[in-house]
């Protein structure tokens, strides 16, 4: 009896690669970093027979069965916890077949096999991503919809060198990390699997399996889409079902230069631009606001729009700054493709759109980049360098190649995928800085003793360049409040190769004399004439942004003296938005300026649209369009903002009355402005004229259609042959109080 049951049962079975005891324990602990060696199709031996030996995992299955082409169903006999074989004899791969797992409830479960198919992520891709230099890195990892081998489904592939075992999970198996481990590819760190039957829609995470043992539930860093906050989980979309319209819009911008062109920029925060109060005051979303938008910054006369960060994040409170899904366009307004469609509309409406980008700091949120795989991944591990004081944030580690191939990969991104104009990046003086914000023992020098990070300043410049080659027309911002030399310059004169940078210092000294008292600005004139000493140093964009308008700081109205008396406070902003438009470099206003609310910005409530009723309100409105259209009009306010002779002062001088008086030129057109800065008019005010005969008056701040108090001044004036200022001639001209005259040449 003994010797017919050995007789009986089916000689041993040898597969390709051999299988140990070991293989199985691994796999069936969750430890296992390869187990397509174990589970899947293989060739095999039975005796003499040649074969095919299938193999597949559920750890919760009572039998599993593999489903041939044919028909033909092949039981298959669990050999360990959770694992199921079956031999297929004189089967040859590659072998098409689907699994279906019975359990114990009766239930049945029928799928394709992920570890069937070969990988879907590339030697040469890997090898650019572990160089830093895979441009197009968003396209190899992340979740993908494709079809492999005649199946539907989508791919993951997501870099954590330092883990023991990566799994993808999601609503597509219960969020049971024990399902789908996925493939090690080689020393690259990325982890690989093909999913069948994952479709768009479907959320998912990984779970990481960190060295030290620790397991981890994270969110892709290369997600495409998010479930809308506080959820945190990953969408697989299909980021090329989208079809475009704006063609013309992106040939003609591959040929502009808009260092030569007008370029004034709306800055806006999406999430209280407008809201629906009979909906709960919910944001309008992406494909509600493009119109509306696009509509009301045509008619200010703007340019472009610059979004407040739209990358996915969890606090609101955080504007945006604080991201968490660097590719991935947040949720709480739409899809990836409503954003699409948001950008399209814009474009055919003539506006570009600019991104805030921010590649200085990551938040803490442990379902995000921190500790990703268990260890410091993409943060600098030591935190004098890898955590910022002021925010209590995460700095990215810019000495690792794969660190600066995910940032400069999603700078290109934003610019291909959603048709993006440029990006401003922020906070980059805490970049570049290897004591920002520290005290003395908080920082590490550099190599050569000093306090320039200088891995950050590569990845700016190189970000920089490749934006340039491979972006035609798309310009990168820098805020950078500091005096770093050589930030609008190109890498080959040691800068750093950005198209502008925003003049905070021109900012900061503006606001603090406008806020004075016009009783004592004659003592503090250099606040306003000061910039002009530095302004040909870079390629500036003057802004009066979002952070002048929060954290106590007062609307922009409420920053004008005297407190109280609207009138003035709006004159005052009448004559700064003038000065504003009318010097050198480009221009950035944050949304609600043309309301002039008398309270702070709330990202948590929409701009009080009321307020545009309000006659002062509608006049200071109409003054803003009337600007804007004149200053796009007239090509001496933007043809030579960078180059020395498109400004001259006429007199910058008279402190006493507190009045100044400057040319701007493009060639052989020149216009006059004159600021009277005081709410005193003069009479019989004398100014050098560039060329003899007659002026006439283009624009006046004080007329009565702004709000002005309509000072009759002289709408055409003939120069006298006096000398003054440095001209032959010179004009006579009435001064409202309080306000801007612009002249041109008869």
């Amino acid at each position: 009896m003994k010797g017919d049951a050995r007789a009986a049962r089916p000689p041993a079975l040898v597969s390709d690669p051999p299988m140990t005891v070991a293989e199985f324990t691994r796999l069936t602990a969750g430890e296992h970093s390869d187990p397509h060696r174990v589970l899947g199709a293989h060739g095999a031996m039975r005796g003499n027979a040649r074969g095919v030996v299938v193999r597949a995992l559920h750890p919760d299955a009572s039998r599993a069965e593999c489903l041939l082409e044919d028909g033909r169903a092949l039981a298959l006999d669990p050999i360990a916890p959770g694992i199921f074989e079956g031999f297929l004899d004189g089967a040859t791969l590659p072998l098409r077949y689907r699994l279906r797992f019975h359990f114990a409830g009766g239930g049945i479960w029928e799928r394709g096999d992920p570890y069937r198919f070969l990988p879907t992520v590339g030697d040469l891709d890997l090898h650019l991503f572990k160089e830093g230099t895979h441009w197009r890195l968003w396209e190899v990892l992340g979740a993908h919809v494709r079809e492999v081998d005649g199946e539907r489904g989508a791919s993951f592939a997501v870099w954590a060198p330092t883990a023991r075992r990566v799994s993808v999970t999601g609503d597509f198996d219960r969020w049971d990390g024990r399902l789908f481990p996925m493939r090690s590819l080689g020393n690259s760190g990325v982890f690989e699997l093909f999913v069948p039957g994952v479709m768009p829609g479907a959320l998912y995470k990984y779970e990481i399996l960190a060295a030290d043992g620790a397991l981890r539930v994270k969110t892709d860093p290369f997600a495409f889409a998010m479930e809308p906050p506080p959820g945190t989980a990953s969408r697989v979309v299909n980021i090329n079902d989208y079809r475009w319209s704006d063609d013309a819009w992106l040939a003609a911008r591959a040929q502009r230069d808009l260092a030569r062109e007008p370029m004034a920029i709306y800055e806006v925060h999406l999430g209280s631009w407008m809201r629906v109060p009979e909906e709960n005051h919910r944001p309008l979303t992406y494909r509600e606001i493009a119109p509306k938008l696009a509509a009301h910054v045509r008619a200010l006369g703007f340019t472009h729009v610059e979004l407040l960060p739209i990358m996915e994040h969890p606090f609101t409170g955080s504007w945006g700054y604080q991201v968490t899904g660097y590719y991935a366009p947040t949720a709480r307004y739409g899809s990836p493709d409503d954003f699409r469609a948001f950008v399209d509309t814009l474009h055919d409406a003539g506006i570009g759109v600019l991104l805030d980008w921010v590649p200085a700091h990551f938040p803490r949120d442990d379902f995000a980049l921190r500790r990703f795989d268990g260890s410091a991944l993409f943060e600098h591990d030591d935190p004098r360098r890898g955590e910022h004081p002021d925010w209590g944030t995460l700095i990215f580690n810019y000495g690792r190649n794969e660190v600066r191939n995910f940032l400069i990969a999603n700078a290109l991104y934003w610019l291909d995928e959603f048709h993006a104009d440029g990006l401003r990046v922020d906070a980059v003086a805490s970049m570049l800085y290897l004591d920002y914000s520290r005290r003395p023992g908080e920082w590490l020098r550099n190599q050569y003793g000093g306090r320039e990070n200088l891995d950050a300043i590569q990845l700016l410049r190189t970000m920089n360049r490749v934006v340039r080659e491979r972006a035609p027309g798309c310009i990168t911002v820098a805020e950078e409040s500091t005096a770093w030399p050589g930030v609008t310059k190109p890498e080959s004169e040691g800068g750093l190769g950005f198209s502008f940078k925003w003049n905070m210092g021109w900012m900061h000294d503006t606001l603090t004399y406008f806020a004075r008292d016009p009783m004592y600005r004659s003592w503090h004139q250099n606040d306003l004439t000061f910039a002009m000493i530095y302004e040909y140093s870079e390629r500036f964009i003057m802004p009066l942004s979002h952070d002048e308008v929060v954290h106590l700081k007062h609307s922009l109205l409420e920053k004008m003296p005297p407190p109280g008396n609207v009138w003035q406070q709006l004159a005052n902003l009448r004559v700064l938005m003038t000065y504003l438009y009318t010097r050198p470099g480009k221009k950035l206003l944050f949304m609600g300026t043309e309301l002039a609310p008398s309270t702070e910005w709330n990202h948590d409530e929409s701009l009080d649209w009321t307020l545009a009723a309000q006659p002062e309100r509608a006049s200071f409105g109409t003054f803003l369009q009337s600007l804007g259209a004149l200053y796009r009009a007239h090509s001496p306010f933007w043809r030579d903002d960078y180059d020395p002779r498109g400004f001259q002062w006429l007199d910058a001088a008279d402190a006493a009355n507190s009045v100044m008086s400057y040319v701007r030129r493009d060639g052989n057109e020149h216009r006059v402005v004159v600021l009277n800065l005081t709410p005193v008019p003069r009479e019989d005010y004398r100014i050098g004229a560039p060329q003899a005969g007659a002026y006439v008056e283009l624009f006046s701040s004080d007329a009565q259609r702004f709000g002005g108090s309509d000072v009759q001044t002289r709408a055409r004036v003939e120069t006298d042959p006096l000398p003054l200022h440095g001209f032959e001639q010179s004009m006579n001209l009435v001064l409202p109080p309080l306000a801007a005259l612009i002249l041109r040449p008869a």
